[in-house]
């Protein structure tokens, strides 16, 4: 069974938003929400700061504190490639898993619901990237089992160095960042 996970090169992404209007209208999210977003970030000071670009979305964790707090069972890890999911008619919209994700993934969809990136696993199913991946004009996304060590996912984490989102939170984020 595959672990699937996603390696975002920060050096390619140059901040366009192609992802984020592809997902919303691949999986016809509401106004005013998204399911994934562009940060930029700058570290360092003058003379010499550096600016990260990231597409960020659910970080499709192996140790998911949405999925443990989840009342009803609605926030549950999919059994195939990991995938953290909301099963809407089982969501009563508490809230807690907006509260428990460490990385603000989430938000409550206009009909009651807490909702997320999919990691598009419809179009996944059928052998197509997501629909982020699939529309990226810099290919700065690859998408692929983490746990194929021959696979574009694997060999991009041992060629590069990279690094994951809040890695104190103890979650094992899916999502990479090539620096």
């Amino acid at each position: 069974m595959p672990r699937l996970a996603m390696v975002i090169d920060t050096r390619r992404c140059v901040g366009c938003g192609d992802c984020v209007v592809a997902c919303k209208v691949e999986n016809d999210v509401p106004l005013g929400h998204d399911r994934d977003w562009i940060v930029e970030e700058i570290r360092g000071r003058c003379p010499g700061p550096t600016l990260e670009i990231r597409s960020e979305r659910c970080h499709h964790c192996a140790d998911p504190p949405c999925v443990y707090c989840c009342p009803t069972g609605a926030s549950h890890i999919h059994d195939y490639g990991g995938v953290v999911l909301v099963t809407a008619s089982k969501c009563i919209g508490c809230k807690a898993c907006l509260a428990a994700c460490p990385y603000g993934a989430r938000f409550i969809h206009p009909d009651g619901y807490a909702d997320k990136c999919t990691f598009c696993l419809h179009r996944v199913e059928k052998g197509l990237d997501p629909a982020c991946v699939a529309v990226c004009p810099t290919h700065c996304m690859t998408f692929g089992d983490l746990d194929d060590p021959l696979g574009p996912v694997r060999r991009l984490l041992d060629s590069r160095p990279h690094h994951a989102l809040l890695p104190e939170a103890g979650t094992e984020p899916c999502i990479f960042y090539l620096t």
